[in-house]
């Protein structure tokens, strides 16, 4: 049992986390050694559309099955599949030793550029700087991209800082995805050289 949900399996670098509430039932599986394969339906489709590109770009394989109160609004679902995605991802990754553990990316797309940069060894905090010009794109209120960050760097024990700018909300949002999935490839890879934990403490968190 992980503080978000219920580990339902763990394997190799990879692990299916549910949770349940009142207001959403959530099922999400992260394998870290993957190829970009996804099947991810929170109800959402620009948010779909989001995480289909971070799992491209991270070439972890993540499969998101959801059911939330959208009668309501976006914001249950939206935050609690983010927080299922991060508890996943910090059971996959397991006691972190032999990782990379930092990573960094920045993509362009068209007018919009996007930073993200990550340290994974289990110290969770967000600074996030991603002004957008409008309220939505689709159906997803943009304000919850930044909660989304917040929610998985708190479950994922990731710090994270992403930092963009662009003209385009749809742009701007999809770069700072790309940037974390690429920041995120580079921290979790398994360092050849490394025999323990990346710290001088011999240990992370």
């Amino acid at each position: 049992m992980s503080q978000i949900g219920t580990v339902v399996a763990k394997g190799d670098r990879s692990a299916t986390v549910y949770r349940s509430t009142k207001e959403t039932q959530i099922t999400v599986t992260v394998t870290l050694d993957g190829t970009g394969e996804t099947r991810i339906d929170t109800g959402v489709g620009f948010f779909d559309h989001l995480l289909n590109s971070l799992a491209h770009h991270a070439m972890f394989d993540i499969a998101v099955d959801a059911t939330g109160d959208l009668v309501i609004d976006e914001h249950h679902t939206v935050e609690d599949v983010a927080l299922v995605l991060g508890a996943a991802f910090a059971e996959a990754l397991g006691d972190r030793t032999g990782i990379v553990r930092f990573g960094d990316a920045t993509i362009p797309m068209d007018e919009s550029i996007a930073t993200a940069a990550v340290d994974v060894g289990g110290r969770p905090y967000a600074v996030i700087d991603v002004p957008f010009k409008g309220k939505r794109a689709g159906k997803m209120p943009l304000e919850l991209i930044e909660h989304v960050f917040e929610s998985f760097a708190r479950a994922g024990g990731v710090t994270l800082n992403i930092r963009g700018r662009g003209k385009n909300d749809h742009h701007l949002a999809e770069a700072a995805f790309k940037a974390l999935g690429r920041s995120l490839r580079a921290a979790t890879l398994i360092d050849p050289r490394r025999t323990g934990a990346a710290s001088t403490k011999g240990t992370l968190g």
